[in-house]
């Protein structure tokens, strides 16, 4: 693991919750969304034969619609919706008008209101309502109330009461933010005086940025002083990962779409995301046309799909019912709603937060950010950051992702619940699928602190399990005679370079300094591999503190009233995962700067890297890191990510492998499922000797299998097709794979396509000519992509199906392969 210099800065502990102000729900949020004309491209179709990407249309901005959204008083709310050419300009100028009216109101201070009730409470009270800690002589009681409204709010510590003040920065919420709207708007930002924030993920695609302005001045000293407010542009998506069509059917009431549409037939026909006409509209004089597009007009090239009859008969209601006159009047209502649906579902969400955890969204920027500090929030737990470099790398070189493998690269089925061939042994091909593999984990002990190298005796380490826990640098040696039983899913994987990319990949090799977790280096040394060598011992405290929250989400989700309650608590479990493996490395700098001068400032220091014009106004400056600030509890990710495999592996060769032993072939592993070609007389009667280990609540409730008890348990493994038996199976290379199951429904997953021109284009003949006739093929797609901070929907051309797997050896029957390593490779 080679990284460029920089310089390491080591942060004081301990990780626990301090955003106690972002329990205060933000008075004010403002929700927007842009419309578009696709200006068509002309342009000559290459050789559909060669990888290739070409512009088809240009994405040129017509419309804007924001809905201003305060909470407790709301007669301060306010929509406005906009159509010009000038929209980027507008939306702006907007925006700056209305962070300087939501300052004016904001910097009221109204007087407090207090009942009876809360003069007692405040008297009575002996903790700080916002941190929940006791009152002391130097952090004395004081009242706090909202400046707004002036409600007492509660009894607080004097600093706390000073920390919630309301905030200086405005919200502004986009679905999609990052990867479409913000590309048409923010070169405008360009023209206006102030700083701008940026939290990059490239140079032009942005986590989020802000724009601070200036709202008002004073003078001091002689001198005048400004005073600013910021405008936050928020990408909803990287809270709901979903499109705002299933985010909406999801969803029961629509508080704030009937305040704007009282009339029930109104609402009813606005209660699902509209249908829009996106490739008709190519030419902003259409806004004129004075009846809907035809059906075929209707047709997404983007999906390459037409409007189903359903839709466009829904789009025909509205017209009719709304009486609109032109194609511009269908247009602002389909803004006007779908802005209103995103503050609906958005407002929801943070209901849904603030009711579970009292933390509101609209302080944050991405879900993993807020699901973690709900996590400290919510188990109190204090995390030492560690202050040993050597300490840092060990744990770092240790972190490996999920394991994704084709290890048999054929199979057929041939059992009495399918075509059968009673000539043949009875066969199955068998998925499984680990219920939320991660929360399992996140439930286990994991570090806390305390972290010292120690010396103690391999065997008492291997015994642990207690309130102690160790991460190792071994060498171990992977026995010869292990290597055919071992040979599907070998044990320790490691990060290997193959054709200038790290892969992470199973292999047979004798292991070298190899970091691993106790519970995971047990686990090998049980299943036979020896170990030869111990380097270092890393001891720390552990504790299983993640398990209250693991638990309260999942017994959420089981009790959710609606799929977009069960779909938020599945998602505060997953993206606190992804919070406790952030890289810090992996972070970019990257400024927005607004002129020339200030472009050569950056440019003259050592550190530039390369810069991006976007204007004459907007220039992007990429520098690189000269230091590393290390204040991530990254122990608790490898962690995890070592005790989810020590389950996968558990269930392979403690289940599967102990009890078919070499009737049972892997056919590929994804992480979290593993996919198996068992010979045996009936699999169903296997699986209910052994249903402790299965959830199948989700085979049919008249199935000789169903049961409820396992119902999203977590660790439990479950059948991916809900007990369809599995036909036929053709694998390439990770990720790239297809089966079919007994109704004749085939599952086909092909990383870097679309998964439309999958469903569309590919069947599984197509995967099994390329395994055995060695024809790879190329795919069509269009995708929206952006270039320069201008957005374009492009053809691209590219390959789909490969047949070339180099985390395997491939043998010559094209099907069976061997894992890296084994001895019979150089035979």
């Amino acid at each position: 693991m080679i990284h460029s210099p920089v310089r390491m800065e080591l942060a004081d502990g301990p990780v626990e919750f301090r955003n106690y102000y972002k329990q205060i729900k933000h008075p004010f949020v403002i929700y927007a969304d842009f419309e578009s004309t696709l200006k068509k491209i002309h342009t000559t179709k290459p050789d559909p034969t060669d990888s290739y990407t070409i512009n088809l249309q240009e994405h040129i901005p017509n419309s804007f619609c924001c809905y201003t959204k305060c909470d407790e008083m709301d007669e301060h709310s306010k929509l406005e919706i906009y159509e010009g050419s000038d929209s980027p300009k507008k939306f702006a100028d907007y925006l700056i008008s209305e962070i300087h009216r939501i300052y004016n109101l904001m910097k009221r201070n109204e007087d407090m209101i207090m009942t009876e009730q809360d003069k007692q409470n405040y008297k009575n009270a002996e903790i700080c309502f916002v941190c929940e800690k006791p009152f002391t002589k130097e952090n004395y009681k004081v009242r706090d109330h909202n400046h707004l409204t002036g409600q007492f709010r509660g009894a607080a510590h004097t600093k706390c009461n000073l920390k919630i003040r309301n905030p200086t920065y405005i919200p502004v919420f986009m679905h999609n933010l990052s990867r479409y709207d913000a590309h048409l708007f923010v070169k405008e930002f360009g023209f206006i005086d102030g700083k701008m924030n940026l939290i990059p993920q490239t140079d032009e695609t942005y986590i989020s940025f802000s724009q601070n302005i200036k709202v008002d001045s004073y003078e001091k000293d002689g001198i005048e002083k400004n005073i600013t407010r910021e405008l936050r542009f928020i990408d909803t998506f990287r809270f709901m990962p979903s499109s705002l069509q299933k985010l909406v059917s999801n969803l029961g009431t629509l508080k704030i779409l009937s305040k704007y549409f009282s009339n029930e037939k109104h609402l009813n026909l606005l209660k699902r995301k509209g249908v829009y006409p996106y490739d008709w509209m190519d030419n902003i004089k259409k806004f004129n046309d004075k009846k809907l597009p035809t059906k075929n007009e209707f047709y997404n090239s983007l999906n390459n799909e037409n409007i189903s009859d359903e839709d466009y008969q829904h789009a025909k209601s509205v017209w009719k019912t709304f009486n609109c006159k032109t194609f511009k009047d269908y247009h602002m209502l389909y803004l006007k709603s779908d802005t209103l649906l995103l503050a609906d579902v958005f407002e929801n969400f943070r209901t849904t937060c603030i009711e579970t955890y009292n933390l509101d969204p609209a302080h944050y920027y991405t879900s993993p950010g807020l699901s973690w500090d709900s996590l400290l929030k919510f188990t109190k737990i204090k995390l030492d950051l560690i202050q040993d470099p050597d300490m840092l790398l060990m744990i770092e070189k240790g972190i490996r992702g999920g394991i994704s493998t084709i290890t048999h690269r054929y199979a057929k089925a041939n059992n009495p619940y399918i075509d059968y061939d009673e000539n043949k042994p009875n066969s199955y091909i068998s998925y499984f699928d680990a219920n939320n593999l991660y929360g399992w984990a996140m439930s286990q002990s994991l570090p806390t602190g305390n972290f010292k190298w120690s010396k103690k005796d391999i065997a008492t380490i291997l015994e642990s399990n207690s309130k102690k826990g160790y991460i190792l640098e071994v060498d171990l040696e992977y026995p010869k005679e292990l290597h055919d039983l071992h040979n599907d899913y070998p044990l320790a994987a490691e990060n290997i370079v193959i054709d200038k990319v790290s892969k992470l990949t199973p292999n047979l090799y004798n292991k070298e300094k190899y970091i691993i977790h106790y519970s995971a280096l047990k686990q090998c040394i049980d299943l036979g591999l020896k170990l030869t060598k111990v380097h270092r011992i890393l001891e720390f405290d552990q504790s299983k503190w993640m398990k209250p929250y693991i638990d309260l989400n999942t017994e959420k989700r089981q009790a959710a009233k609606n799929d977009f309650e069960k779909d938020f608590y599945k998602l505060m479990n997953n993206s606190v995962f992804g919070k406790t493996m952030e890289n810090i490395r992996n972070r970019v700098d990257v400024q927005l700067v607004k002129n020339k001068e200030q472009a050569q400032k950056l440019v003259n220091k050592p550190n530039f890297e390369s810069f991006k014009i976007f204007s004459k106004n907007l220039i992007a400056v990429h520098m690189k890191k000269t230091k590393l600030r290390f204040d991530k509890p990254t122990y608790v990710g490898m962690s995890i990510l070592e005790l989810s495999k020590t389950l996968m592996y558990d269930f392979h060769y403690n289940h599967i492998k102990n009890k078919y032993h070499n009737e049972a072939q892997l056919l590929f592993t994804d992480t979290d499922s593993l996919c198996y070609h068992i010979v045996t007389e009936d699999i169903y009667k296997d699986m209910k000797k052994d249903k402790m280990l299965f959830d199948t609540s989700n085979y049919s409730k008249d199935h000789k299998l169903y049961s409820n008890e396992n119902n999203k348990v977590i660790g439990k493994m479950k059948d991916e097709t809900g007990g369809k038996p599995i036909v036929e199976f053709v694998g390439l290379r990770a990720k790239l794979y297809a089966y079919k199951t007994i109704d004749n429904i085939e599952e086909k997953k092909a990383k870097g396509i679309k998964k439309k021109v999958v469903e569309q284009t590919i069947n599984l003949e197509d995967y099994k000519r390329c395994l055995f006739e060695g024809k790879s093929a190329n795919r069509t797609m269009s995708v929206i992509q952006s270039k320069n901070h201008k957005v374009y929907t492009k053809e691209i051309n590219k390959i789909a199906l490969c047949g070339k797997d180099d985390k395997r050896y491939i043998l010559e029957n094209n099907i069976n392969t061997l894992a890296l390593g084994h001895y019979r490779i150089k035979e």
